[in-house]
């Protein structure tokens, strides 16, 4: 009896460390996992902004500065200018000398961005909005890496909202690390430290993004049939801001 007893134990033992291994797999892989990491991050105070630039802004700066001096701009630039691109799945980084002279530095790839062309309307839409946007702040703890808040809804998204009749706008749009996404920009983690420690070297005031569903500079870009009917005069001011950042001119502000 203690001989079978002894061999049941053993049984028990290796089927339980195998669903310990097994658990801890699904923990660090899937989202769920990922959730609760960044739920214990939280609940543990997470970092702050200061304690992510020491640990990550000399890496990024030293990937950063080579695109910097090659476009002719110093690092850090005096301002900075963000246009993400829906259609390619591309955020493109413009550097400005203290002049308001941009040039292009780079082209980041958008690992996953989901929905479709057309303005982010409410709350659960899965759309990545459209418009001219500021980063309102750096999120140091997020559930994907590090995080770049965008100011959705702004004003202009409000007013619109208050004359359509829409309300719960939706929010927590980020451009973040990883490569999962709903509504946001996923950037994957090393493109997402670059962008990070950037916006923190150039300052928050100085940054400026542009979301657009297409690039304007190269095609004219339909209005999708079931859009609101002020989009068109939202594309109108997305294609001319647009206008100032080409590779064949020098972006002026």
């Amino acid at each position: 009896m203690a001989h079978r007893l002894t061999i049941w134990n053993r049984k028990t033992l290796s089927i339980v460390i195998a669903a310990i291994g097994l658990g801890a797999i699904v923990l660090l892989v899937t989202p769920l996992g990922r959730y609760a990491g960044w739920a214990w991050r939280r609940l543990a105070g997470g970092a702050t902004v200061a304690q992510r630039l020491e640990q990550y802004g000399p890496a990024a700066r030293e990937r950063l500065k080579p695109f910097f001096r090659a476009a002719g701009i110093e690092y850090p630039p005096a301002k900075l200018v963000l246009i993400g691109i829906k259609h390619s799945r591309q955020l493109e980084l413009w550097g400005g000398n203290p002049d308001s002279t941009f040039r292009h530095v780079r082209t980041y790839p958008v690992l996953a961005a989901s929905g479709r062309l057309g303005p982010k309307l409410r709350e659960g839409d899965r759309q990545v909005p459209e418009g001219l946007y500021r980063i309102e702040s750096l999120h140091p703890s997020s559930m994907f890496h590090l995080a770049l808040r965008v100011n959705y809804p702004n004003e202009d998204d409000r007013i619109r909202a208050r004359a359509d009749g829409r309300s719960n706008l939706g929010g927590d749009i980020m451009i973040h690390g990883n490569d999962v996404s709903v509504g946001c920009l996923a950037m994957g983690d090393q493109a997402a430290e670059d962008l990070f420690v950037l916006v923190a070297d150039v300052g928050l005031a100085n940054t400026e993004l542009i979301l657009a569903p297409v690039d304007f500079r190269t095609w004219l870009g339909d209005v999708p049939a079931d859009a609101p009917a002020w989009t068109a005069q939202l594309y109108s001011e997305i294609r001319e801001r647009m206008s100032h950042f080409r590779d064949d001119v020098e972006g002026t502000r």
